[in-house]
């Protein structure tokens, strides 16, 4: 048996380690849900779209941005005749567009407020939700200048490769990730069917 004592330094090693010594803990379920420890977990989810470097022969300066609706693919154009391929969900019937945008924000693990207009359609929806992962615009947003459109990650990682959102381009959580890391404010966005 040992005694109070002899555990101390154990614990109190523990708990150095932790970083938790002075402060208290954080609950387990908040360092899962946003943050580094999330974005780690989302490198090992599979995907059902594979991102990918493919031959690309548009001519848009590296660094744009070029979504196909109708191939429901976003390309990162690198240049070279090489671009990043992504596969996105797109906005269902009735809330597809295309035209030119610039990323005017960046946001990680944001928070969601659903716009007026959805919810009209759906009143259900709550008015605010705390980012993580169980919030509808993922890991990573980028704003598309003052539209309601964001380019997102997304809660849904089966919707790729559909058409079902309101006019936003999602994105599962880890390509997101990867695709903000790489843009900055001031990036041309093209969506094009």
């Amino acid at each position: 048996m040992t005694n109070r004592h002899s555990r101390l330094p154990h614990l109190a090693a523990a708990l150095a380690l932790a970083g938790t010594l002075g402060a208290p803990a954080p609950a387990r379920a908040d360092l899962l849900d946003s943050g580094p420890i999330a974005d780690f977990i989302n490198v090992f989810k599979t995907q059902a779209i594979p991102r990918e470097t493919v031959a690309y022969a548009g001519k848009e300066r590296p660094g744009t941005i070029v979504v196909s609706t109708s191939q429901r693919r976003l390309y990162y154009v690198l240049g070279g005749g090489a671009a990043i391929r992504y596969g996105v969900g797109v906005g269902r019937r009735g809330f597809s567009w295309s035209g030119t945008k610039t990323v005017t924000g960046k946001k990680e693990w944001p928070d969601w407020r659903p716009p007026a207009q959805m919810l009209a359609r759906r009143p259900d929806l709550p008015r605010y939700m705390a980012g993580g992962q169980d919030n509808p615009l993922g890991a990573r947003a980028m704003y598309l200048g003052s539209s309601l459109y964001r380019i997102h990650g997304s809660n849904e990682p089966e919707t790729m490769g559909a058409a079902v959102s309101s006019g936003c381009i999602r994105m599962t959580n880890k390509d997101v990730v990867d695709l903000y890391d790489r843009v900055k404010v001031g990036t041309k966005v093209i969506v094009k069917d």
